[in-house]
Order: structure tokens, then C-alpha cells, then sequence
């Protein structure tokens, strides 16, 4: 979105980094991307999916749906889960200061093998390894 420069809808991915980037795709689903970038040079990442570890009865009811392992596997049924809209664009979302909060998740001595593979859904660059993932996991 940063690619023709900065607009009133990419502002944001100029920001500084850590602060919640939020769309709507295809006028159906908001996405979340997380700037990453120093201030002034744009970039952010889209989170995809997610484990949910709690709040699950209410991701179940914002998603009409009763399958826990389906509930967040796709950025559109992510921000449904987490009734992520327009309202969260430009929060910050790692100082532990708003609803939308993202931290270091302690995983008890264990170490998480990240990987990279293509990207999907994109139209250039789909072979580029810019997609990670956490090596075995099911989300």
C-alpha cells in the first residue's frame, strides 16, 4: 500500500513502529498489519492467523462458529474473532495500553523455529520467502 507514496489511507505504515495498520479488504474484511518499519521508511506485516488461547466462546459467537481450531486460521476470520475494525487503525499495540496488545509469549524454555516461505494471494512478488510461519504449528 506504501508503494505510490504516502496517501491519507497508508499514512500510517510511515509511523512508527508498533502501531496496528488496519484495512478493509475487498469491502468485506478488515485486516490487521503491524507497522515494523523506523519512522518514515514503510512497511508493516499482515497477521494471518493465530492461536487463541483465550476469549473463545466469544470468538465463537462474533464468528458463528463452532469449530475452535478454525476460529482465527485466516486474517479475514481474525479481525471477525477479535472484532478488529477501523476503529483499532493507528493504535498503538505493543505498550500494553490499548484492547489490542501484542507481547512476547513465554513458551516455557522452549524454542520456536520460525520459517519463511512464498507468499499467497499476492499478484508480484509471490515467490519472494516473505511469509513466516512457526515451523509445525497447526495455525
Amino acid at each position: 500500500h506504501a508503494y505510490g507514496g504516502k496517501t491519507p489511507r497508508s499514512e500510517i505504515m510511515f509511523g512508527k513502529p508498533g502501531i496496528a495498520y488496519v484495512y478493509m479488504c475487498y469491502g468485506m474484511y478488515y485486516l490487521l498489519n503491524v507497522v515494523t518499519e523506523n519512522e518514515g521508511k514503510p512497511g508493516a506485516v499482515l497477521i494471518r492467523a493465530l492461536k487463541p488461547l483465550w476469549g473463545i466462546d466469544i470468538m465463537k459467537r462474533r464468528r458463528n462458529a463452532n469449530l475452535e481450531d478454525r476460529l482465527t486460521d485466516g486474517p479475514g476470520k481474525l479481525t471477525i474473532a477479535l472484532d478488529i475494525d477501523i476503529k483499532d487503525n493507528g493504535a498503538d499495540i505493543v505498550k500494553g495500553e490499548n484492547r489490542l496488545y501484542i507481547s512476547d509469549y513465554k513458551t516455557g524454555g522452549n524454542s520456536l523455529k520460525i520459517i519463511a516461505t512464498e507468499r499467497i494471494g499476492v499478484k508480484k512478488g509471490e515467490d519472494r520467502p516473505l511469509r513466516f510461519l512457526i515451523q509445525n504449528r497447526e495455525v
